[in-house]
């Protein structure tokens, strides 16, 4: 009979990436349902407006980004720890998939930093006039949405594989783990199909596609944080003629 053993290692890496997914979803819901529906309307003179009389908030929706940014850091860094016993190429094409995911946060909070730029009135800027000024800010806000849905190819891609592996070394549920092969997947389809297809969301709601996955997410760290890793199960070995003739 042989076992697969899990270190302290990858015990201690299942509490940092249970910790990670936590800190990190909360803090990116928070900004997105708290402070960006809250500030980003439908025509780009409210949403202006909107965005200097709360550019303290503004600010803290960028801080908030660059730190989920951070924590999608630590917590590929967790995942490849734990999984990398399981598979080494797939969790290192995994853990490089979810920091292509953490430079698109990157590069969105700095389209977040041109958008003050072009509301706060630099001076360099005194030559446009005010709407056109509005009407860049409200681009490079739909530009940095843009690079959200580009980043989730790589974040859907990362999970896909992630959950492979999971389904694979049987450290969490088997059924958790195949739904998250399942609502991953299902992320980088609907994410490809947005980009052929713009009206897509129309049949399929935009929220729909990483929702699975934000559930699949929460559940999984509650579990690493709660229940930990479970060590695979005891292969039997199969007996050869030699050990049948003794």
């Amino acid at each position: 009979m042989t076992t697969s053993g899990i270190d302290d290692t990858q015990r201690k890496a299942a509490k940092v990436a249970g910790l990670a997914y936590i800190a990190t979803f909360a803090v990116v819901v928070w900004a997105n349902y708290a402070i960006s529906e809250r500030l980003i309307a439908g025509n780009a003179a409210q949403t202006a407006q909107n965005i200097i009389a709360n550019e303290r908030l503004f600010r803290i929706n960028i801080a908030c980004n660059v730190f989920y940014a951070a924590g999608t850091l630590v917590l590929l860094t967790a995942l490849y720890t734990i999984l990398r016993p399981v598979g080494r190429n797939l969790a290192l094409l995994a853990a490089l998939s979810r920091l292509v995911y953490a430079l698109m946060w990157i590069a969105l909070a700095l389209n977040l930093f041109d958008v003050l730029r072009l509301l706060t009135g630099a001076d360099y800027l005194q030559a446009f006039e005010a709407d056109r000024l509005q009407g860049l800010a409200r681009l490079r806000i739909r530009a940095a949405s843009d690079a959200y849905y580009v980043g989730l190819v790589f974040y859907g891609m990362a999970s896909t594989l992630c959950s492979y592996l999971w389904l694979k070394s049987r450290y969490i549920p088997r059924a958790l783990a195949a739904f998250g092969l399942i609502v991953s997947a299902w992320a980088v389809i609907c994410t490809f199909i947005y980009f052929v297809f713009p009206d897509f969301p129309k049949t399929v709601n935009l929220y729909w596609f990483d929702s699975g996955l934000g559930i699949f997410e929460v559940t999984l760290a509650f579990w690493l944080l709660f229940k930990g890793l479970s060590p695979s199960r005891p292969v039997e070995s199969v007996p050869t003629i030699r050990d049948i003739a003794g």
